[in-house]
């Protein structure tokens, strides 16, 4: 199914949760930056989605700075793609790697992320809102309709114990029997992936994820880094379901 606008038209994104037929109202932030930055005016069309697959065109009814009103003239009802895509990675010691992965995920099509806290991670903390506004820049960016969810990190121990309904994969540099993602995804069925941190899993990590049902992939003969190989994950598991 689509997960883009499909508009001929090609106009600037604006994003607000809520946004609604009920309540067409840029929030303040999309507000300001719609009237004070874009310099849009009465009459101006616009094309607004709420994140979760519906999108709307208009025109600018009210130009307030911090509440812009717009009025409707059509909406669009998207179905995400499928299957879902979800990427469980170690914050790495440079947020901005973290941070270009989490825009090119949102690009290719992630549905959700998560961050592990794992024994050889360099990085104990993370802000999801700082990650959550580099989805949101990405998501408007490249005209997509669904938000990705953005998690808070956890420890390992802790996400591995949660339920998933669908395919659970680790990618790690340890030996052992491994089968290449792009054959062990398959098709049709929701995917996780843990990827590790720049000391890669511990081997107890490992084993706690394969008894808890993870199945060991490989991403290749190459040696990735952290980033890199999450985005690899996402991009080869979108590709084989396209």
């Amino acid at each position: 199914m689509p997960y883009l606008c499909t508009s001929i038209i090609v106009m600037e994104l604006f994003y607000t949760p809520g946004f609604s037929e009920q309540h067409p109202v840029l929030d303040e932030q999309e507000s300001n930056h719609c009237i004070q930055v874009m310099r849009h005016r009465l009459g101006d069309a616009l094309m607004v989605v709420d994140g979760l697959g519906t999108c709307y065109w208009g025109v600018v009814a009210e130009a307030h700075h911090k509440r812009c009103r717009v009025s409707i003239e059509r909406v669009e009802r998207m179905e995400p793609m499928q299957p879902r895509i979800h990427i469980a990675v170690a914050p790495t010691k440079n947020m901005d790697r973290i941070e270009w992965f989490a825009e090119k995920a949102t690009e290719i099509g992630v549905h959700e992320l998560s961050f592990i806290l794992c024994r050889h991670s360099e990085r104990k903390n993370l802000r999801a809102d700082r990650i959550d506004k580099v989805v949101v820049a990405a998501m408007k960016q490249s005209q997509k309709m669904f938000k990705p969810v953005v998690n808070d990190a956890v420890d390992f121990t802790s996400f591995v114990n949660r339920p998933f309904a669908g395919k659970k994969f680790i990618a790690h540099c340890h030996g052992g029997s491994k089968q290449p993602l792009r054959t062990a995804c398959g098709t049709g069925e929701n995917v996780l992936v843990l990827i590790g941190p720049e000391g890669d899993f511990s081997e107890h990590e490992v084993d706690m994820a394969i008894n808890k049902g993870f199945e060991p992939i490989s991403l290749g003969n190459s040696r990735l880094r952290t980033e890199t190989a999450a985005l690899v994950a996402c991009h080869t598991v979108r590709l084989m379901n396209e």
